[in-house]
């Protein structure tokens, strides 16, 4: 899928109004039964999913549907096992853009990814309550990177307590292990299943407390992709099935560097040191020679997190990065303003370029997370900040793998900074 861009001045797409928010709209039958059709035709072939616990859920009763985020296909698998029940999408901006029209009307409700917007509560509080439609929702914002779960916002239980109708959660299981975001779009035969069910109650949510909720809600959201591919015996055979892996696993375990891993066809190499591995069939990676330092992807993920938290609390962490800009204003299309420079350090973001004219400063506490993706709309890898009036698309221009990377330090950077205000 691509994004509409159009070449502009940044002081052209400065003076430009910023639409007004819209409340959300209640998708018709029509629309209910039009993504229905085309969600049944375009998912996996032999795909399968179990009810539990559904019984306990009105047919017309609204609740809020939080959905694992794993590949493309998520919304296919979720608009095709809850009809014909009307529901609206919590949606990323961008992807109202060229369709905004078409959004809305299948019930998309737009927000800016990782940015407080209180006016999204409004629209979630408003379509429950006075649209009596349910909520569907991607917690974790972004896809996973390396098959695991993706942190969860701290407002999310109290949300689910504000709004008092029953939490349902769909799990996919399959998604990511057919198509992994670091993979380039190159789609594995593995088959996709799903459970739909039916988690708290109006009166569970009411006797819980909002932290309750919160992990109530993270053991929901705990699963290994990798783990389950393994476990299942689920055989990946395809010969590219290591491309790109370098996205995830940028820093090589034997000689620390960064920057140097390559994934291509079943391999993973360090051309810094030379060092290769075999991303097997099963998800196991195995060093072609000497120790296998991590053969699990999640555990060599979760390292590059400890050595980023070293990194921060040492105050050697430093991202400086030439990036071409992409702006967000409206949903017409993203606005190329031209070239400026990122950089990431313990004060948080700052971004500067078009001659002078763009100087972004973004706190540490700005954000728990981080929207970033690999080769987003067939663009390229990209980090993205912003506010609630506009974001700005970085698109990296060297070499180096630093998306990972930036957004793992974006969230141990937030986890650092309420610790020390925590302990004032």
């Amino acid at each position: 899928m691509k994004i509409k861009t159009v070449k502009k001045s940044y002081d052209e797409v400065m003076a430009m109004e910023t639409p007004k928010r819209k409340k959300p709209i209640k998708p018709t039958l029509f629309f209910r039964i039009l993504i229905m059709l085309l969600s049944v035709f375009s998912i996996p072939r032999g795909f399968k999913y179990r009810k539990i616990g559904m019984e306990k859920l009105g047919k017309k009763e609204p609740c809020i549907i939080l959905m694992n985020h794993s590949s493309f296909v998520d919304f296919k698998i979720a608009a095709s096992i809850l009809f014909p029940r009307a529901f609206n999408i919590i949606c990323t901006s961008d992807g109202f853009v060229g369709k905004a029209w078409l959004m809305r009307l299948i019930g998309c409700i737009p927000t800016q990814k990782f940015v407080t917007d209180l006016s999204l509560v409004k629209d979630i509080l408003y379509t429950a309550k006075q649209l009596k439609s349910s909520i569907l929702m991607y917690p974790e914002a972004s896809y996973s990177f390396d098959g695991t779960a993706t942190t969860l916002p701290e407002s999310l239980g109290y949300l689910v307590k504000k709004l008092g109708i029953p939490l349902v959660m769909i799990r996919t299981y399959g998604a990511f292990s057919r198509d992994p975001l670091y993979n380039g779009l190159q789609i594995r035969k593995v088959k996709v299943s799903a459970d739909l069910k039916y988690v708290l109650s109006p009166e569970d949510i009411e006797k819980m407390s909002s932290d309750e909720i919160n992990q109530a809600i993270n053991d929901e959201f705990s699963f290994d992709n990798f783990k389950w591919q393994q476990e299942n015996k689920i055989k990946i055979s395809e010969p590219f099935r290591a491309d790109h892996l370098n996205r995830v696993l940028y820093k090589c375990p034997h000689c620390m560097a960064e920057g140097s891993m390559e994934g291509k066809g079943i391999h993973l190499t360090c051309h810094a040191c030379g060092k290769k591995y075999e991303l097997d069939e099963y998800g196991y990676m195995r060093a072609l020679s000497g120790e296998t330092e991590f053969e699990h992807i999640p555990d060599w993920y979760a390292w590059q997190r400890e050595c980023v938290r070293r990194e921060l609390s040492d105050e050697t962490y430093h991202l400086k990065s030439e990036v071409e800009i992409g702006i967000l204003i409206n949903s017409k299309c993203i606005y190329m303003v031209g070239d400026g420079i990122l950089t990431h350090t313990k004060e948080g973001f700052h971004l500067t370029g078009c001659d002078g004219k763009l100087d972004y400063h973004q706190h540490p506490l700005g954000s728990y997370s981080l929207y970033s993706d690999y080769y987003w709309y067939e663009i390229g890898d990209v980090i993205c900040i912003g506010n609630t009036k506009v974001l700005y698309y970085c698109f990296p221009k060297g070499s180096e793998d630093v998306v990972s990377k930036t957004r793992i330090a974006t969230e141990e950077l937030y986890k650092l900074v309420v610790q020390e205000k925590r302990k004032k």
